[in-house]
């Protein structure tokens, strides 16, 4: 079994979605220390200018997890979404998202950063982009241990025999002892991704997966994992 384990982050670049789709069991890590100027509350999308945040307030007391992270001013919804329909909307398909993100920023109020991040991640994995994978939470897990134990203690219980990581843990992440587990450790490729047709060049790949939905519409996963079969 094939697990990925991360933490839910805002409209997550096209990257996040590679790493799900390549997983059997994708878990969000929300029981974590929250880190500010991070990817959980924020990311970035074209402008004529180049790539800009559009960030989710939360507030100045961050000594939490990111489940308990919570939204208590509603406003930036519609900044948010009045910002992402000035700069996509000329997208050849804009029209096929609108609806869903419309409801999203304007008809629904999100109270937790967490099942605001896991809502949108969810539906944009299985609505649009047409990956099958099963999403689990790891509050649902009775865990033991702090940092690389108790994702060992995590993937155990869940039966993981590969864990797919981001280069990025490379920093941190101690190969020897996922061998010790049997686990096969895996790190996440991100080069090569192909470019496709985007508003405002140079072409920057590391902006929210919106970026790619309204410019790529169905033919998204072909940008994301689609191109490594042809």
């Amino acid at each position: 079994m094939i697990v990925s384990v991360i933490q839910s982050n805002y409209i997550p670049w096209k990257g996040y979605f590679d790493i799900i789709h390549d997983s059997d069991v994708f878990v969000f890590y929300d029981d974590v220390q929250y880190t500010k100027n991070g990817w959980r509350n924020r990311n970035k999308i074209k402008t004529p200018k180049g790539a800009s945040w559009v960030t989710i307030p939360v507030g100045s007391h961050l000594d939490k997890l990111v489940c308990e992270i919570e939204l208590n001013n509603d406003s930036w919804q519609k900044k948010h979404w009045l910002t992402i329909e000035q700069f996509y909307s000329k997208a050849p398909h804009f029209d096929e998202y609108k609806d869903f993100f419309s409801d999203f920023y304007l008809g629904s109020k999100w109270e937790s950063l967490s099942i605001l991040n896991q809502h949108l991640i969810k539906n944009i994995a299985s609505d649009f982009l047409g990956i099958k994978t099963k999403f689990m939470d790891s509050r649902d897990f009775d865990l033991n241990g702090c940092n690389v134990e108790r994702l060992i203690c995590l993937l155990r219980k869940i039966g993981a025999d590969t864990y797919i990581s981001g280069p990025a843990a490379k920093n941190y992440i101690i190969d020897d002892i996922f061998e010790k587990e049997g686990i096969r450790l895996v790190y996440k490729d991100y080069t090569q991704y192909p470019e496709y047709s985007q508003f405002h060049p140079p072409f920057d790949h590391n902006v929210s997966i919106i970026d790619l939905l309204f410019h790529a519409g169905p033919d998204a996963p072909d940008y994301i994992w689609g191109w490594r079969d042809k």
